[in-house]
């Protein structure tokens, strides 16, 4: 297995899925917002993760939304699929029936709701890096799943599942952080799933981030993350500090209703979400509207 520390290093975008007032994928605009954030610095894109309202999306809308990306991103950045969830023996037909021809990795988080152990945990990732065509990312993100992907089991799937190639790490806890990159291989990716933390955790090793607001203001964000992988700490922080309103912003009420008001307002999407999402309130969507304007 090839190392991805190089080709996913950098900013990832993990993408929004747009839709029309009637909520069918709008995919003219999917067009648009690929070619912004690709315009706009990205190294890589993330289609089907969590921002993308991934669990609102049928089986086939997965399919398409997938393909309609491979063919608009046209090799220009790497693309990484989502597929994630609670049950292992569905997620290994679907790793062996989606298309990930073209796929550089399979980003997964982990199982929601069932509060699996670690022995669990590690099962089930094992499972799916056996059945899986392309490299697996691990995806720990605590406040959503309802459990912890500890570093001992992050490590351990690290050196003893060969299919496992990194970890898209959520949690706001830096000794876990730090313990991860420590003991992690060489060629293992570690990458920051929290926008107002990459940067210090950047600093402790890290090698990029998948990012929501890299949606809305890719050239500002990337820029940042590149000045903080090239040990640019006080200049990416004077961009960093002038971000802190906008994350803030996107992440107040939901996830990805935030980001979508941001870009609604630049046009480059309508402000539509599936239940059970809801647009910004208007008083947020206010605030949003002033940070935009400043």
């Amino acid at each position: 297995m090839s190392s991805l520390r190089n080709s996913l290093r950098g900013t990832g975008v993990a993408l929004i899925t747009p839709f029309r007032p009637n909520f069918d994928v709008d995919y003219n605009a999917l067009g648009k917002v690929i070619d912004f954030v690709i315009d706009g610095g990205v190294e890589y894109i993330i289609t089907l993760g969590t921002t993308g309202e991934v669990p609102t999306l049928d089986k086939q809308e997965k399919i398409s939304i997938a393909k309609y990306t491979y063919l608009k991103v046209n090799n220009r950045v790497p693309v990484v699929v989502g597929i994630g969830g609670n049950n292992t023996k569905e997620l290994i037909k679907d790793l062996e029936t989606f298309p990930l021809d073209e796929a550089t990795a399979v980003l997964s988080s982990s199982p929601n709701y069932s509060k699996p152990s670690q022995e669990g945990l590690f099962q089930h990732y094992k499972a799916l890096a056996i059945a899986s065509p392309k490299p697996i990312l691990l995806y720990n993100v605590p406040s959503r799943t309802g459990r912890n992907l500890t570093a001992a089991t992050t490590i351990r799937l690290a050196k003893e599942v060969e299919n496992i190639a990194g970890i898209k790490e959520a949690t706001d806890d830096m000794a876990q952080c730090i313990k991860i990159l420590r003991d992690r291989p060489e060629d293992f990716l570690v990458v920051s799933g929290d926008d107002a933390l990459a940067l210090p955790q950047i600093a402790c090793g890290m090698d990029g981030v998948i990012s929501v607001a890299a949606n809305a203001l890719p050239s500002y964000f990337t820029e940042m993350i590149r000045m903080s992988l090239r040990g640019e700490f006080k200049e990416a922080k004077a961009i960093n500090d002038n971000l802190i309103e906008a994350y803030e912003l996107m992440f107040a009420e939901n996830n990805p209703a935030g980001v979508k008001d941001f870009m609604a307002q630049k046009g480059l999407i309508q402000n539509v979400l599936r239940l059970p999402l809801v647009p910004l309130s208007k008083e947020l969507h206010k605030k949003v509207r002033e940070y935009m304007n400043k």
